[in-house]
């Protein structure tokens, strides 16, 4: 089994709040809008770290991290990116991806919504965590721990903040 925290668009913040709340997971997963390759080394440093970049990233995050990640936890498929849509919107490239891919999970970042939904067509939780940080039109900061435990999701908490 092994416990998970993803965020997304936290535009160069990882405070104590986040850390708080993703101190006991084993992996952090991040979709993107990571702000430096200086915070994406603090998160690494503070949790193993799995992302991809997002649209603010600059040169320096996107040679470190890729655009999209298929990588597998446990029993689990997971496909991320940033701008990906979400089901029945996806954008063409990702939905290529997810076909391809065959993911159990599909995390995006971007909207700074927090969305989880069951994507029938696919098979697959659809997981926006929102935005960690503290940049752009959100109201509440967003972040999400869930459980990985062979094929299986379970026990998925949202955190939430103010800005």
């Amino acid at each position: 089994m092994k416990k998970i925290g993803i965020i997304s668009d936290t535009h160069g913040i990882f405070d104590t709040a986040l850390k708080g709340f993703l101190a006991d997971v084993d992996e952090i997963w991040h979709a993107g809008d990571i702000g430096s390759a200086a915070l994406s080394d603090e998160i690494a440093a503070f949790k193993p770290l799995r992302a991809v970049y997002g649209n603010i990233d600059d040169a320096q995050t996107r040679r470190i991290w890729p655009e999209t990640a298929c990588f597998a936890c446990e029993e689990i498929t997971v496909l991320m990116t940033h701008i990906g849509g979400y089901p029945g919107r996806y954008e063409p490239s990702f939905l290529r991806r997810i076909e391809s891919c065959r993911p159990g999970i599909v995390i995006t970042g971007h909207s700074h919504i927090l969305k989880v939904m069951y994507d029938r067509r696919h098979g697959a939780l659809h997981i926006n965590p929102g935005a960690a940080g503290k940049y752009g039109f959100h109201k509440v900061r967003t972040a999400i721990r869930l459980e990985v435990d062979g094929s299986a999701i379970g026990s998925l908490e949202v955190g939430e903040w103010k800005k």
